[in-house]
């Protein structure tokens, strides 16, 4: 990615609510939307677009 350090941190910096794809602090055990514990870290990678 072409951004800077601090801002990479802070986008990728999360985790996922695999139930309703809400974005939650990284120390989170529970979705802040819908309580579900099924999380997930952010990927790291930008996903390539194919088509």
């Amino acid at each position: 990615m072409g951004r800077f350090p601090e801002a990479e941190e802070r986008i990728l910096n999360k985790k996922i609510c695999m139930k309703c794809n809400a974005r939650n602090a990284v120390r989170a055990t529970r979705c802040r939307k819908c309580n579900s514990t099924s999380l997930r870290p952010k990927s790291r990678e930008s996903k390539a677009k194919g088509g």
